[in-house]
């Protein structure tokens, strides 16, 4: 007689006769029963049943804390993150038992994307499993709520904060908002630590070696190749990003007087007008051409044009509207979150949502009525109209890609946000000539080559923890120098023993992997060129808008449907034809701007 026990594990109960003192005697034994294709094909059916059944509800939790942040939202998040990372976890170490098992193409990829899935794995522990999911919500809570007071009557948020930085000229300001920030991280570190032994622990159980080899393992390739592409990407960027880092930091020499800014030193990283110093876009009034150039200003334009957030966000839509994709659902606009409450603390960093993996598609951000947040916003319906394309697949493809495809994809709509496009749209009156183009690619440059270095060693930091490699106690110093090295910055001031930097930036204490951001640099540009060249732009790459091109939609959605039922080579391949990445876009696309910059460099001493 077979008694099933579970999927995998049958009793077979014999009958033995023993001829001692004519007794007769049953006994049980255990006889696995091996496994098959259809029992791997069974498993995860059920878990993507399993994991639907609980990822709506936790969707909405998440949404309410992130919305309103409060004791009880802080539970309900913690208790419903625990239960589906749980379950995930859970079904992702499930998986392992077919890795031998002969599968067809299609569920050895979901079982793969079921293990490989994970951002935090939990623990099989309950106990350590319900802790886990309590530290993301409160280094999550740290964050929202953190604020820096001058007293008690005068306490500035980060979007205050990030406001001073982006516009005042004075250095002893800056730095006092640089420093005042980063007040709101130390208490971050000890629940750092714990959290990242509890993922490892989590991690391990998965068969890993901890979640650095989780992490880099997620990109259909081997966690070791994969870090040799992201170097290889970043060498065919460097020499332009170190052209950029020599001008800027000759002309913030200029400004502020050598004594602040040595010409053979890093740059000190409160003067580059970003918290992060991550994106450089805001002290383009300090290192523009002296010549006389007429560059658009789109934060004048849309006051000019009495945008308001909403506003802002409609016309986003019109352009995705412009390529063919059917308008937002009507809860999107009820639904989002478009400005900073007045009565309550949120999470004002910039999300997409789907709550339901269909059409409960929302937005979180506390717009500011800039050029910079118009192109944010733009990015951010991009994950939106690319959940959307994808929401018909199966559960396991509801997915970018890869991760750096999602984060691209709105990039690559805001690269068309041209001074074409702002004509067409009604927000300027006329188009400058190409000869003012070398302003409006320095600007850009400021945001996108700046970036790219910054987007790359966040995760360097972050593999190497996960790792071992650096200790708890050399946290922050770890962290200034891949600054150094990578970026060319440096701390202004000399930092405290118990600082912790790197919580001072949104993704370490939420847990977001950073990789996805330094490849939709990348990325972006790929698509771009190739959405061009569909539209039928003949002119240079950087002054194309793809803005009411039917076929350059039609591209972009066939690529977008795919979400990760295939590997990212073939998504990248359907688009662009191509299937590596590939950083020579972001050179032709900026080409007329690096010979501006070697001629301005010609007698300055670079490097760091």
């Amino acid at each position: 007689m077979n008694i099933r026990l579970d999927k995998c594990t049958v009793v077979v109960v014999a009958a033995l006769c023993l001829s001692a003192c004519g007794d007769k005697q049953v006994v049980s034994k255990e006889v696995p029963t091996p496994l098959t294709a259809k029992d791997a094909k069974d498993f995860v059916d059920k878990a993507q049943q399993d994991i639907a059944t609980l990822q709506l509800p936790a969707a909405q939790a998440e949404w309410a804390y992130q919305t309103y942040i409060n004791q009880d939202t802080a539970a309900l998040s913690a208790y419903m993150s625990e239960k589906i990372t749980a379950t995930v976890s859970g079904l992702a170490k499930e998986s392992a038992k077919f890795n031998q098992i002969e599968v067809d193409t299609d569920t050895r990829r979901k079982l793969n994307l079921m293990r490989n899935g994970l951002v935090m794995p939990a623990p099989a522990d309950p106990d350590k499993s319900a802790r886990l999911a309590e530290l993301g919500s409160q280094l999550s809570g740290m964050y929202g709520s953190g604020k820096y007071c001058r007293s008690e009557e005068e306490c500035f948020r980060l979007t205050d904060m990030s406001n001073i930085m982006a516009t005042e000229r004075d250095p002893k300001l800056l730095l006092e908002m640089w420093q005042g920030w980063r007040e709101v991280s130390p208490p971050m570190k000890d629940l750092y630590v714990e959290q990242t032994e509890l993922a490892n622990l989590g991690s391990q159980e998965l068969g890993f070696e901890d979640t650095s080899e989780l992490w880099r393992g997620a990109y259909d390739m081997p966690a070791d190749d994969f870090a040799v592409e992201l170097d290889r990407l970043w060498g065919q960027v460097k020499p332009f990003y170190e052209a950029l880092h020599c001008h800027v930091r000759a002309e913030l020499g200029e400004e502020y007087g050598e004594q602040v800014v040595p010409q053979d030193q890093p740059i000190p990283a409160h003067l580059l007008g970003n918290m992060w110093g991550q994106t450089w876009g805001n002290i383009y009034d300090i290192v523009k051409p002296d010549e006389k150039l007429d560059v658009i200003d789109v934060t004048a334009a849309l006051d000019e044009h009495n945008y308001d957030e909403v506003k802002m966000v409609k016309q986003a839509e019109s352009f995705f509207s412009s390529l063919g994709f059917e308008p937002l659902p009507e809860t999107f606009w009820q639904r989002s979150l478009f400005t900073q409450p007045a009565d309550r603390d949120v999470v004002c960093h910039a999300s997409a949502w789907n709550l339901d993996n269909k059409d409960d598609l929302r937005i979180k951000m506390c717009i500011q009525k800039t050029g910079e947040e118009f192109a944010v916003i733009h990015h951010e319906l991009g994950h939106n109209y690319y959940q959307r394309a994808y929401n018909q697949l199966p559960l396991l493809y509801q997915g970018s890609a890869n991760d750096g495809f999602h984060e691209a994809i709105g990039d690559t709509i805001a690269l068309s946000i041209t001074p074409k496009y702002l004509k067409e749209i009604g927000l300027v009156d006329t188009v400058p000539d190409a000869s003012n183009d070398i302003g409006m690619l320095l600007k850009l440059a400021l945001d996108k080559i700046a970036f790219v270095p910054f987007g790359l060693m966040v995760d360097q930091w972050r593999w190497k923890v996960f790792s071992g490699e650096i200790k708890p106690e050399d946290y922050n110093t770890a962290w200034w120098e891949l600054r150094e090295k990578y970026q060319g910055l440096q701390s202004p001031i000399e930092r405290p023993a118990d600082a912790f930097d790197p919580g001072a930036k949104y993704h370490v204490p939420a847990n977001t992997p950073y990789t996805r951001y330094f490849l939709a640099h990348i990325l972006q540009f790929q698509f771009h060129k190739s959405l061009c060249e569909i539209a039928g732009d003949k002119g240079p790459v950087h002054r194309c808008s793809i803005y009411g091109s039917k076929d350059a939609g039609t591209a972009l959605n066939a690529m977008l449907e795919m979400g990760q039922s295939q590997p990212w080579q073939q998504a990248l391949e359907t688009l662009t034809g191509k299937d590596q990445m590939d950083a020579t876009a972001v050179l032709d696309y900026f080409a007329p701007l690096k010979v501006w910059l070697d001629e301005q460099n010609k007698n300055r001493q670079c490097g760091w």
